[in-house]
């Protein structure tokens, strides 16, 4: 579990004493599934697709995330694939960049490195072709 404080500004804008403010806890899970919908955000960043009897389906999993938190720093390693033929870079620049700042926004957690492996290109459905 992560503990990050929560800022409660009374009518004089002064914060509260830490302890009668409270304390909020965010599970691990939640910052993961954080950091995947980041990840889908970015254009060209999907999951990896989804495959059944060695036939690709339709649609793409969601990136898959895992997340090591240390008091209020968080790493978080991303696996996802890249659509052909978006610059591989780029779109991890972006996701990278999108990721560290929603996961920042939305748990107070201090983002300090985002690991990104690319497994997979994502290529367009030619269709099969039919005699």
């Amino acid at each position: 579990m992560t503990t990050a404080a929560v800022a409660v500004r009374g009518a004089d804008s002064e914060l509260a004493p830490p302890g009668p403010r409270g304390s909020t806890d965010i599970a691990d899970l939640v910052v993961e599934k954080i950091a995947a919908y980041a990840a889908a955000e970015v254009d060209d960043a999907h999951g990896s697709t989804r495959r059944m009897l060695g036939l690709r389906m339709p649609g793409a999993a969601a990136p898959k995330v895992t997340v090591l938190i240390d008091g209020q720093l968080a790493t978080i390693r991303v696996a996802l694939s890249v659509r052909y033929p978006a610059p591989i870079r780029q779109v991890t620049r972006r996701v990278r960049e999108h990721v560290m700042e929603r996961v920042g926004q939305l748990t107070g957690l201090d983002v300090r490195h985002v690991d990104i492996e690319v497994p997979a290109l994502i290529t367009p459905d030619r269709g099969r072709r039919v005699r």
